[in-house]
């Protein structure tokens, strides 16, 4: 099939992922139309016209390939050809272990890479409302700050409440890093759920001086500033910041998330003043979120605090909590597991606005769905990656594998990978294992690349 007989992939949004996604589209022989608004429409956040632009920190964060799951994503990508790392890795600062990067040299190289390949065409324009019907294939890569007109279009045929206030998150954490001679397992009143067994939440009792320290510690604790364009959106009342509750009085917590009412704690004859709840994340029961445990604290501070609690002193977070403004869909009940819109299958979306966070996360969702995208427009077949490579567990947990009801922006992290406790039939030691579940992954991603090949060829 001549290029020149193949219909377009629409992309919309130049950020990371929609940058990522062009590149991925042009590299596999399909034309291109990358829509970038700015610089007819600018956002409160951007300061360039340039492609991939950097709005907060110059850090792609950890390069440890081996030990940390965004180091693997990073290797991941550069194993699949990917412009954001290509040109990270050129335009790279000293950062020990972490890969920084010139921020402006970075985006430059990014536009002038897409601005020279033969099939790429950008066009500077913004997508007001859904894309035309006639545009078959296309990927909406709109970011967090993804324009009010489009917001509600897609808001509208989803029939899903777009959050564009104060997202609110609570922090999620290694169910294994857990203590289990503090904490137990008990529903409120034992309560069976429609999926549970009455025992469905992790429960941590505090005494009545426990919780005072607690409180004190919330209202007293560094928290992060507002940025001046999010200082005029609301709180969102249903998802308030923890330490905002506790300014409201010091009993409001222990009526509301950390009542104590229906549990006993079997660890003690003493009655808990006060409890936090954590509840199971994600499909394979290694998250655990803390429940109502939204915040605006400082993550060192929210470290700092949180390990207070009885049961969790040493817990290991794979998500701290945040409070920011934020557009992001529901992809667990929204989008397919090639990254399509459920009820209107010419829509792909990537990056933040599916509820990954990060710029890394985001890019390696916009080489998915190009991907994706480039397979079918060449009549051949999109292959999901394994889950147990970085790019399939974080496929995996925004299509399905986190609970819906609950869904928040997630990084990437080992807790979203299927656990891994055995080697050739021998136990693995605990500081063993992420290197053994990353080379697992790499070895993974090269089948994965030789059947998706195989199968985008038809």
């Amino acid at each position: 099939m001549s290029e020149k007989n193949i219909k377009p992939v629409h992309v919309v949004g130049g950020g990371m992922a929609g940058s990522e996604a062009a590149w991925q589209i042009a590299e596999a022989g399909v034309p291109v139309v990358l829509h970038e608004m700015r610089p007819i429409r600018k956002t409160d956040a951007h300061e360039t016209e340039s492609l991939a632009e950097l709005v907060c920190s110059n850090s792609f964060r950890s390069d440890d390939a081996m030990n940390n799951a965004v180091g693997l994503l990073h290797e991941e990508m550069r194993r699949l050809g990917s412009i954001i790392m290509s040109a990270g890795d050129a335009n790279k600062l000293p950062a020990g272990g972490a890969l920084a990067v010139d921020r402006h040299a970075f985006s430059g190289e990014v536009t002038r890479r897409l601005e020279a390949h033969p099939l790429v065409e950008i066009q500077r324009e913004e997508i007001a409302g859904l894309p035309p019907e006639d545009w078959d294939s296309v990927i909406l890569a709109t970011g967090p700050l993804t324009s009010p007109a489009l917001a509600e279009a897609v808001g509208q045929l989803s029939g899903e409440e777009y959050l564009a206030f104060f997202d609110a998150i609570a922090p999620i954490v290694h169910k294994d890093s857990i203590d289990f001679d503090k904490a137990w397992f008990q529903s409120r009143y034992d309560k069976v759920g429609p999926e549970g067994d009455g025992a469905d939440y992790i429960n941590c009792a505090l005494t009545r001086e426990g919780y005072d320290a607690f409180i004190s510690d919330l209202i007293e604790g560094d928290k992060a500033d507002f940025k001046e364009w999010e200082s005029s959106t609301p709180y969102f009342e249903a998802c308030l910041p923890i330490e905002v509750m506790a300014e409201r009085g010091p009993e409001t917590l222990r009526f509301g998330p950390m009542k104590p009412v229906g549990l006993s704690n079997p660890r003690s004859e003493e009655r808990p003043h006060a409890v936090v709840q954590l509840r199971q994340d994600n499909a394979l029961g290694t998250l655990y979120n803390i429940v109502g445990f939204q915040t605006k604290l400082k993550y060192g501070e929210q470290v700092r605090i949180f390990r207070t609690i009885p049961g969790l002193e040493n817990a290991e977070f794979a998500r701290l909590g945040g409070l920011h403004r934020n557009t992001f869909i529901n992809s667990p009940r929204l989008l397919d597991g090639l990254m399509r819109m459920k009820s209107a299958p010419r829509l792909r979306f990537a990056g933040q606005i599916t509820g990954v966070e990060g710029y890394v996360e985001s890019a390696a969702t916009g080489l998915l769905a190009g991907r994706f995208a480039a397979a079918e427009r060449l009549g051949g077949m999109a292959v999901p990656p394994p889950v147990t490579t970085a790019h399939g567990a974080l496929l995996s947990h925004i299509t399905g594998g986190a609970d819906a009801r609950t869904f928040q922006p997630m990084n990437v992290n080992f807790g979203l990978f299927p656990p891994m406790e055995k080697v050739e039939g021998k136990k693995i030691k605990k500081k063993e294992r992420k290197p053994a579940m990353a080379q697992r992954a790499l070895d993974d991603l090269a089948g994965w690349i030789g059947r998706s090949s195989a199968a985008a060829a038809g």
